[in-house]
């Protein structure tokens, strides 16, 4: 017996183009929809930001090293956490060295760090105040003597951070070149010691969080540096 075939009818030239646009529009949507969100962090409909789907794009990784120079990025110390304010009166240039000029400094430990700012009262003029921000170590006698050296200038203020480069003293000496006498007000925070009076890096005696007329109470000077 032989089977009747019917021959294949095509598809009308309207639906097969509907078929078509809707193809596409579902592709459009699947596209700026699921694909963009999740892959590119693009939600150009909004759809991946409702449904939820941005949430599973991740930017490519790159992994940093946490040490540079042998000096970890994140460290902890055995020295307690502290903050002072230093108020340094210097004398005018008349007054001598011993009274126009200082070394004021912090005692650290190699990869310990501290936040500063200074700034001088009692003059306008930048070139009036000459600084020296260095730190050295404290060698016994006949040991050779370590010394880092940061910045030398004329200003009136400087803030920043130092990481000390071995165990030791850091801080500046600060000049002042005018007649009248100046204050330096100095604000510091990190992991340090003061320097006791008379001990390196402190031979001026000067007193921290006192007001500058009582931080050099031997200077004659201090009470009219005072602002």
């Amino acid at each position: 017996m032989t089977a009747n075939l019917q021959p294949t009818r095509p598809m009308p030239r309207g639906r097969l183009l509907v078929g078509t646009v809707g193809a596409l529009v579902a592709a459009i949507l699947i596209v700026c929809g699921g694909i963009l969100p999740a892959e590119y962090n693009v939600d150009p409909l909004g759809v991946g930001k409702l449904t939820g789907i941005v949430r599973l794009w991740a930017p490519e990784e790159k992994t940093v090293s946490t040490r540079a120079r042998s000096m970890a990025y994140a460290r902890e110390y055995d020295v307690p956490y502290r903050q002072d304010v230093v108020e340094i009166p210097l004398g005018g240039f008349l007054t001598g060295n011993d009274n126009s000029e200082l070394e004021y400094k912090v005692r650290m430990k190699q990869g310990a760090t501290l936040t500063f700012a200074w700034e001088v009262t009692g003059t306008s003029e930048p070139r009036d105040v000459h600084f020296d921000q260095h730190g050295h170590t404290t060698p016994k006698p006949g040991e050779t003597m370590s010394v880092a050296s940061y910045k030398q200038a004329f200003g009136l203020k400087q803030q920043g951070a130092i990481t000390a480069p071995f165990d030791g003293i850091e801080g500046w000496q600060f000049s002042n070149s005018s007649e009248n006498p100046v204050v330096v007000k100095l604000r510091l925070s990190g992991f340090y010691e003061l320097i006791q009076g008379g001990q390196p890096g402190n031979e001026a005696s000067v007193v921290a969080n006192v007001p500058a007329a009582q931080a050099r109470p031997n200077a004659p000077f201090a009470s009219k540096a005072a602002p």
